[in-house]
């Protein structure tokens, strides 16, 4: 696909997906959500990208959706938007590779979204989180998807019902994003924590990221049995067996991905 609202780069393992739209404040618009599950599709078979940081380009991460698109449509244009929307915040989810957002400036609404559905985040401080859709008369529901499951019930509503935007401090005491930085260190602080992660096994990490959320909202019975399961083939791996081995012949592993 030839790609106009996003770039994807590779360094060292660590792939970095820019929303490239500054104009447009990185808005979430239907073009490029259509990129963006390009881009995942291409991403997804990439065995050389462990890991991959969003970010945006410009002064914001992003405001969400594309206002021009939610008005004066028809209900085909809408159900459209929405569900390759959700498909696409669904596919951060099946991803083999851990997603990081890199946010700055402001993340709103589907932005929100966007961050919430990636499974870590950091924030540069001055960054403000917001779901203002009730303000205009459209409340937040899909971002409220993941919000909720990021935070909690509580906090998500406040941020619902009443579209106040909060301080990337508030964030991280909710629990929307990991750490929050000077916007001078962020690019280096989200890259510090996918290089982290890269030096896992590619294969570790899909059958990791995989299980968790197979689990997440099961009862713990539930839960137990998928996490035993998943844990006994993980042995057979030979990713285990090497990790296993140069532990306990205190060396780094030789990861091959199998």
């Amino acid at each position: 696909m030839n790609y106009k609202l996003i770039t994807f780069e590779k360094t060292n393992g660590v792939g970095t997906l820019t929303l490239n739209n500054p104009e447009k404040r990185n808005a979430l618009s239907l073009p490029m959500l259509k990129e963006l599950h390009c881009m995942l599709d291409e991403v997804k078979e990439k065995s050389d990208v462990k890991v991959v940081v969003v970010r945006g380009a410009g002064k914001i991460f992003s405001s969400g959706h594309d206002l021009t698109e939610m008005i004066g449509r028809g209900l085909k244009d809408y159900q459209e938007v929405f569900d390759t929307c959700s498909a696409f915040m669904m596919k951060i989810q099946d991803m083999p590779q851990p997603f990081i957002a890199q946010v700055h400036g402001i993340a709103t609404a589907a932005g929100c979204q966007l961050v919430a559905a990636c499974d870590l985040a950091v924030a540069e401080e001055g960054t403000l989180f917001g779901t203002p859709g009730v303000r205009l008369g459209i409340f937040c529901t899909t971002p409220a998807i993941p919000l909720v499951r990021a935070i909690g019930r509580k906090r998500a509503l406040e941020m619902l019902f009443t579209g106040r935007m909060i301080s990337a401090k508030e964030a991280e005491q909710f629990g929307l994003v990991n750490k929050v930085v000077p916007m001078d260190r962020l690019g280096e602080e989200a890259k510090a924590m996918a290089e982290k992660i890269a030096e896992a096994s590619a294969l570790t990490l899909k059958i990791g990221k995989s299980a968790f959320y197979a689990q997440v909202n099961l009862s713990d019975a539930h839960a137990y049995n998928i996490g035993n399961e998943v844990m006994i083939g993980n042995l057979f791996a030979d990713d285990a067996k090497e990790g296993i081995r140069a532990f306990l012949e205190k060396r780094k592993p030789v990861w091959t991905g199998k």
